[in-house]
C-alpha cells in the first residue's frame, strides 16, 4: 500500500512526497481511509508512529471542498511544542493545496496569534487554556468547525485540560466528525469517548508499549557519578544527536550547563524557559547546532525529529507509561533508536514496572574505564572535562592524558580529605 491508494487531492499529494512519505504506517492505513469517510475515531496508539499524517492528510482533503477561508478544523494539543509541531506538518503536507494552518498557545504575545486568526487561517491547532482565551476575547470563530481532533488525550488528561476541553466543546454546537487519539485508555478518556464520539471506529496499532525499533539498557551508577558517567557516554556516541530527560527544571538546566562546559552542544528544556528560549532549543536540534538537549518531560511528547538517535534517563521517570513517552521520542517511524537509564539501587521498584510493559528484562551495562568507586558528594562533578574529539578518535596520546588528569583529580581530592 501506498499514498496515491489513498486518493488524495494532488496538490496534497505533492505535500506527502515532498516529505518523502513512500508507504503508510499502521495507523495511517487504518485512519485515514475511516476519516476520509467521515467516520468519528478513537485511535490508540504509542508515540512516534505518525499519528499527526494519519489526522492531517483527512483534514487537508475535507478542506479541499467548501467555503475556504475560514476556521473549519480545531487540533487540540497538550503542549506548546506538539501544536507547534502539528501545525508546521500541517503546512508543510497543505502548502501546494494553499491550506493554512496557524498554532495557538500561551506563553507568547496574544496579539499576533489574533491577527493570524483573522487573516484566512483555516485549521487551529491549540492548547486549551490560550485557546478558552481567544474564545472569551471572541476573537476565533468556531462556529465553522467541521472536523476535531484532540490530540494526546491522555496526556491533556495528565494536565488538567479536561475542563477546558469540556468547555471548547460547549462551544462547538454544530455537527462535526471527531477524532480523538492517546496512548493509553484511562477510565476518564473512556467516558469523555462516548459522551463526545458518535458510534466511533476503534483502531489499535500495537500496545501501549514502547515501539520495537528502540533497544533499552540500564546503567547502574551512584547518584553522585550520574554527570561523570553521562559525559563518559556521550564521548563515546559523539556525533549523534541526543534527548536527556531529569525529573527537574533545576537539574536540567544545571546539567546543561555542565555539558555546555565540557564542550559538548548542549541545550536545556524546561518549563521555566521562555517560549523563544524553548524554540530556539528545539531549532537547534533539527539544524545540528545542538546536539545534546537536557529536557523535562515537557519534551517527551511532541518533539518529532527522526534524528534523534539516543535517549538517556538521567532521572528515571515517575511511571511506567512516561517511560513510554520520553523513549517514543527516538526509533521513530522505523528508524532505529537507542533508549539508556542511568539507575541507583532506589530505583528497583519503577526498574520492575518498566520491564512489565517490555515483557522482558532490561540488560544492565557497565563502561569500561570507567572509576565507579570515587566517593561523593564533590565527585557529583566531572572526573574531568575535555571538549569532545571531532573525529571520535581515541589515541593512545588522548588515553595517557585522560589517566593523567585523572589522576591529578584523584589527588586533588584525597589531599582534600586529609585536610579535612
Amino acid at each position: 500500500m501506498n499514498f496515491n491508494d489513498f486518493n488524495l487531492h494532488p496538490g496534497i499529494m505533492e505535500g506527502v512526497n515532498g516529505l518523502g512519505y513512500k508507504e503508510p504506517t499502521p495507523i495511517q492505513a487504518k485512519a485515514i481511509p475511516a476519516a476520509m469517510q467521515g467516520c468519528d475515531i478513537v485511535g490508540l496508539a504509542q508515540t512516534g508512529t505518525g499519528k499527526t499524517a494519519a489526522f492531517a492528510l483527512p483534514i487537508l482533503q475535507k478542506l479541499m471542498q467548501g467555503k475556504r477561508g475560514q476556521v473549519r478544523a480545531l487540533i487540540m494539543s497538550p503542549t506548546r511544542e506538539l501544536a507547534e509541531q502539528t501545525s508546521t506538518a500541517i503546512n508543510q503536507l497543505g502548502k501546494k493545496a494553499g491550506i493554512r494552518s496557524i498554532a495557538v498557545y500561551g506563553g507568547v504575545n496574544i496579539s499576533q496569534q489574533v491577527y493570524n486568526l483573522r487573516n484566512k487561517a483555516e485549521i487551529v491547532v491549540a492548547c486549551p487554556g490560550r485557546l478558552l482565551d481567544h474564545i472569551w476575547r471572541s476573537t476565533v470563530d468556531l462556529t465553522h468547525i467541521e472536523i476535531l481532533v484532540i490530540d494526546e488525550a491522555d496526556r491533556m488528561l495528565d494536565m488538567g485540560f479536561l475542563p477546558n476541553i469540556k468547555s471548547i466543546l460547549d462551544c462547538i454546537m454544530q455537527k462535526r466528525q471527531t477524532l480523538l487519539f492517546s496512548a493509553t485508555m484511562p477510565k476518564e478518556i473512556r467516558r469523555l469517548t462516548e459522551d463526545i464520539l458518535t458510534e466511533p471506529v476503534y483502531i489499535q496499532v500495537g500496545e501501549t508499549a514502547p515501539v520495537e525499533t528502540v533497544s533499552h539498557a540500564l546503567y547502574p551508577v551512584k547518584q553522585h557519578l550520574k554527570t561523570a558517567l553521562l559525559m563518559e557516554i556521550l564521548y563515546r556516541i559523539q556525533k549523534e544527536t541526543v534527548i536527556v530527560f531529569t525529573r527537574t527544571k533545576h537539574r536540567a538546566e544545571k546539567v546543561s550547563e555542565e555539558l555546555k562546559k565540557a564542550g559538548f552542544k548542549a541545550a536545556s528544556l524546561h518549563g521555566n524557559l521562555s517560549q523563544f528560549r524553548r524554540q530556539s532549543a528545539l531549532e537547534g536540534l533539527r539544524r545540528g547546532s545542538v546536539k545534546v538537549l537536557v529536557a523535562t518531560d515537557i519534551a517527551s511528547r511532541g518533539i518529532d525529529i527522526l534524528s534523534i538517535t539516543h535517549v538517556i534517563n538521567y532521572d528515571i521517570p515517575e511511571c511506567a507509561d512516561d517511560y513510554t513517552h520520553r523513549i517514543g521520542r527516538t526509533g521513530r517511524i522505523n528508524n532505529n533508536g537507542d533508549a539508556w537509564t542511568l539507575v541507583t539501587a532506589a530505583d528497583s521498584g519503577m526498574i520492575r514496572d518498566i520491564e512489565k510493559i517490555l515483557k522482558s528484562p532490561i540488560e544492565r551495562k557497565t563502561i569500561e574505564g570507567f572509576d565507579y568507586s570515587v566517593t561523593g558528594p564533590a565527585s557529583d562533578k566531572p572526573r574531568y572535562q575535555r571538549k569532545p574529539d571531532a573525529n571520535n578518535a581515541r589515541t593512545a596520546g588522548q588515553a595517557a592524558g585522560r589517566e593523567l588528569r585523572n589522576k591529578k583529580f584523584n589527588n586533588r581530592r584525597n589531599a582534600v580529605a586529609k585536610a579535612a
